[in-house]
């Protein structure tokens, strides 16, 4: 019986704040959805991350011919000054290093030529112009900084180089947008907690001969209570079901349909990262009407 009236009053409340509650469901869809998109923003970046950064290598750069560095006043770098630096390597830099490869300056000519097959910018480069480097692979890319501090300065080594740093402003880029969308979310869920609270507000006070009542007949706080904080979860969390939905649309549709097809070597969110996020914005939107319907509510229908 109680379970009957309570979901009649819920029903009841739905019905007559209809333009109050869809306001809800539309301002929590909204900001949810940008919560979402910040949370697969931020998966899609560390997927980036283990993806490029456990493929990327340092560069050592050997002398070309007409370096200016004072490391190459001799010339280009002589097999004995690669050797010397190959033993740096092996000895000082064991612990940090995982392998290491020469990158000739055929191997470089052979690889610019596949990526440029008409040439750089008009210019068409020769065997002659490349540049001969060293290719390490880290066993944890992060010591970076170690491995620079040791090897530049050495006869025969132009330029240290961390490739992690190609990366460094699309990382950036995509943490700024984050930032956006986190910012974004916080003001459009400032504005449901507020519309959450008004919708509540409306109803107990539309329904204030019903509370009184009850108060008269000895029912409890919560049992008072009950239907208008079961309005505001349910307009709150259906808010939230309808973001989690957008987001699984815009994964299916717009990263596997549309990027992974036109860009196939990215490891990008799918709908996994979508069910893994969902419950989360389930739990924000419970716990939106919780804070809106507990300050209303205390106030409204407090015995």
């Amino acid at each position: 019986m109680r379970f009957q009236f309570v979901a009649g009053e819920v029903a009841a409340g739905l019905r007559r704040n209809t333009t109050m509650v869809v306001a809800v469901i539309l301002v929590t869809f909204v900001s949810l959805t940008f919560v979402g998109a910040a949370a697969l923003l931020q998966t899609q970046i560390g997927k980036l991350k283990d993806d490029w950064y456990d493929l990327v290598q340092v560069s050592v750069f050997l002398c070309p011919t007409g370096s200016m560095m004072p490391t190459c006043a001799s010339g280009e770098a002589t097999a004995a000054q690669v050797d010397a630096v190959r033993d740096v390597i092996d000895t000082e830099l064991s612990d940090e290093v995982e392998a290491v490869y020469l990158e000739t300056k055929a191997d470089a000519f052979e690889a610019f030529t596949e990526r440029y097959p008409n040439g750089y910018q008009g210019t068409q480069l020769t065997e002659d112009d490349m540049q001969a480097s060293l290719r390490l692979d880290l066993a944890d890319p992060e010591q970076f900084a170690v491995v620079s501090d040791v090897l530049t300065g050495r006869d025969g080594v132009e330029l240290v180089e961390d490739q992690r740093a190609v990366f460094e402003p699309l990382f950036r880029t995509l943490n700024v947008a984050t930032l956006l969308a986190a910012g974004l979310a916080g003001v459009m869920l400032l504005a449901a907690v507020l519309l959450i609270t008004t919708t509540i507000r409306l109803s107990a006070v539309s329904r204030r001969k019903e509370t009184e009542i009850m108060r008269l007949v000895g029912a409890s706080n919560l049992f008072v209570q009950l239907p208008f904080l079961l309005e505001g979860a349910i307009a709150a969390v259906t808010g939230a079901l309808l973001a989690g939905l957008g987001l699984w649309l815009a994964v299916r549709f717009l990263v596997a349909d549309w990027l992974e097809r036109s860009v196939d070597w990215v490891a990008y969110v799918d709908a996994a990262d979508v069910l893994t996020v969902a419950p989360f914005l389930v739990l924000v939107a419970v716990a939106l009407a919780a804070v809106s319907s507990v300050v209303t509510l205390n106030r409204y229908t407090r015995i």
